[in-house]
């Protein structure tokens, strides 16, 4: 776990996602990106890493739909690995398996991109050193530019047999429905600070992160909550310090009026968040 990950710092922890087939979903998330199972029931299985610690839950819920469009909700998680040489060894493995991505280099991270089989998007990056970001104005420069594929896989020529025990959640990327109502609550309420612009999104952290939550309007001002059961976003953990940072957190989300009940809180476009410590 890397500083930004860990105390005093509030971060996410896991996410819980809708899918409409587990088998198959099953096959991809330890076939094609490389977890593990840790529990399992014929309804729900719960992905590690390490053997551990819970990173990503797929659920098939009653009454699942597909993947709907132009809706609040996931735009990817983020799963951090610890080294270039981790993110060679998967490149080389997309690359085998043909399985369709993406990729850019944000000057902070170099990134690959992925759909699961119902859409669910999922970012694996390795982070550059916090020593070469570079901030202004308590902002941190980040773009989207192309990824030297190459330079990385020259990192390691070792096989992809899963992905390492260091792996963790390192950040979501959600879809609002205002920018000012998400920042009012993310900000005001959970306490994060942005740190970077981009059109329609802000990007936030703590303990000046390059972003721990992301949140665009790229679906549409006033874009709706997608129904309930489906494909998506189920809900995703922050992981607070202490026992009295996340009350501290609570009192600050029920003073500006949000919607929270003991540590469940939902954001002002339905993105639901459970408070851990």
């Amino acid at each position: 776990m890397n500083q930004f990950h860990e105390k005093p710092h509030t971060f996410v922890g896991e996410v819980s996602i809708n899918v409409t087939d587990l088998d198959r979903s099953l096959a991809f998330y330890t076939g094609i990106l490389g977890l593990k199972v840790l529990t399992q029931t014929d309804r729900q299985a719960v992905l590690t890493a390490d053997g551990q610690t819970a990173l990503v839950t797929i659920e098939r819920p009653d009454g699942v739909t597909p993947k709907q469009g132009r809706t609040s909700g996931l735009y990817h998680f983020a799963i951090l690995l610890p080294e270039r040489k981790s993110l060679a060894q998967f490149l080389r493995h997309l690359l085998q398996t043909e399985y369709r991505f993406g990729a850019a280099d944000h000057y902070v991270s170099e990134a690959i991109y992925l759909d699961d089989p119902d859409g669910n998007g999922i970012e694996v990056y390795r982070d550059r050193p916090a020593t070469e970001w570079t901030w202004k104005d308590g902002l941190v420069d980040m773009a989207t530019v192309q990824l030297d594929g190459d330079s990385i896989l020259a990192e390691s020529d070792e096989a992809f047999t899963g992905l390492p025990a260091g792996t963790i959640m390192g950040h979501i990327h959600l879809h609002v429905s205002s920018i000012p109502e998400a920042e009012r609550f993310y900000t005001e309420g959970l306490g994060f600070k942005i740190v970077s612009h981009y059109p329609q999104a802000i990007f936030t952290s703590t303990g000046g992160y390059h972003h721990h939550i992301a949140l665009n309007t790229w679906q549409g001002a006033g874009a709706p909550r997608p129904a309930q059961n489906s494909v998506g976003l189920n809900w995703f953990t922050l992981v607070f310090p202490s026992e009295e940072a996340r009350e501290e957190a609570v009192a600050r989300l029920q003073g500006i009026g949000a919607a929270v009940n003991g540590y469940a809180a939902e954001d002002p476009a339905g993105n639901r968040i459970h408070l851990t410590v």
